[in-house]
């Protein structure tokens, strides 16, 4: 049983939303060499991009920032969000 999820973004995301519905967001992640850090920008909700040293900590402060943003964008608390990131062909490989 599949759970129906509305991105944010779409039309009416923010009614739908507050009546409850889980909604997800795409997390874009890529990393900058001259500062050795990766960094997540979400095409859907204005304002996330965050930096982090690593993409643990980078993946958790996404969620962070995303879960303030759509609070305030929403004016309730702990909306109910999924982010689905997604990793730049670009990002240094794990050693």
């Amino acid at each position: 049983k599949g759970m129906h999820m509305y991105r944010v973004g779409f039309p009416f995301w923010k009614v739908l939303a507050r009546m409850g519905l889980h909604v997800r967001l795409r997390v874009d992640i890529s990393h900058d060499p001259e500062t050795n850090v990766y960094i997540a920008q979400s095409p859907d909700l204005d304002g996330l991009i965050v930096e982090g040293r690593t993409l643990e900590d980078l993946k958790s402060e996404a969620l962070l920032a995303a879960s303030t943003l759509l609070e305030l964008a929403l004016h309730q608390p702990k909306p109910l969000a999924r982010a689905d990131f997604r990793l730049s062909s670009e990002l240094p490989h794990a050693a």
